[in-house]
């Protein structure tokens, strides 16, 4: 390309030499201002604003601390060890399988060293979780029963002995000598009874109406479940609403939602299956067990 034809592409007229000069300017004007003049926007000063992010350091130091938070671990009765529950407790799921394949007879276990010869649990994990057993109180009543045939000091026996008397034979009688026990609270107890067909365990002694705690501790230690009772067990996957709603332990909502969960799920298995029906009274759920058929 020549530069006589180069030059013909800056050959401008008078018009456009003027335009050209005019925008020179005006975009030096432009740099001037945006040189000179301060465009920042003044931000107004909040004091809760201030509070806020002066304490923003403290938060964001809380919130790099790991929290230290171990899950305690309440007393339950082994015989109702769930999956999840075994696998927290560091059980394997071998251990585990064997432990509801026994309890599929319908078989418990009594004690921890049956509870290891069942599971096949190594002494170190049986020791670190046996002191959470919690077994039934006729369990215990019948091992307390043999301890004591061992004493061999007779005046020492007749001295500190209590006479504990099954709280299923007890008569109006028997109640009435407990402190804080009169003839109404002893009726209620006997009509508790007969409503249930006997008592599995003297935890239900804190269902009945108007026995403290101290009334309910001096019955702990003269009368104890020494044999489970033979209980007319409800068939909880036929019975009718009727039937469930007429059990103290499952009033009409309670029955109703567990006729509910039947349908929709078919037959209740085992207590893990009930406890996962809204209502129901998860604390009670190894005495409910005991009265009722799968």
């Amino acid at each position: 390309m020549s530069f006589k034809t180069i030059k013909t592409y800056f050959n401008f007229s008078r018009d456009q030499r003027n335009g050209i000069l005019v925008l020179f300017c005006f975009i030096i004007a432009l740099q001037m201002i945006y040189f000179f003049v301060d465009f920042s926007v003044i931000s107004k000063e909040y004091p809760a604003k201030q509070k806020w992010l002066s304490l923003q350091s403290e938060i964001d130091s809380m919130k790099g601390e790991v929290p230290k938070y171990s899950p305690k671990i309440y007393p339950f009765n082994p015989n109702f060890i769930t999956d999840y529950k075994g696998y927290k407790l560091g059980m394997s799921v071998q251990e585990i399988d064997r432990l509801l394949a026994f309890r599929k007879e319908n078989k418990y276990v009594n004690s921890p060293q049956e509870f290891q010869n069942v599971t096949k649990v190594s002494d170190s994990l049986l020791k670190k979780i046996t002191p959470y057993f919690k077994f039934p109180d006729w369990v215990n009543a019948k091992k307390d029963s043999k301890d004591f045939k061992k004493f061999s000091n007779t005046a020492f026996a007749k001295k500190e002995k209590i006479v504990l008397i099954d709280i299923n034979k007890a008569s109006q009688e028997d109640l009435i000598k407990i402190y804080g026990i009169g003839e109404a609270i002893s009726l209620r107890i006997l009509k508790q009874k007969e409503s249930l067909g006997g008592f599995v365990s003297m935890e239900q002694m804190n269902d009945v109406w108007g026995l403290s705690p101290e009334v309910v501790e001096n019955l702990n230690a003269h009368f104890k479940v020494l044999v489970l009772p033979n209980l007319k067990k409800i068939d909880i996957n036929n019975a009718s609403l009727k039937e469930l709603s007429q059990f103290p332990y499952f009033k009409y909502p309670l029955a109703k939602q567990i006729v509910t969960f039947r349908s929709m799920n078919g037959d209740i298995k085992n207590v893990e299956d009930l406890i996962k029906i809204k209502g129901f009274p998860v604390e009670k759920a190894n005495i409910i067990g005991l009265y009722l058929d799968f």
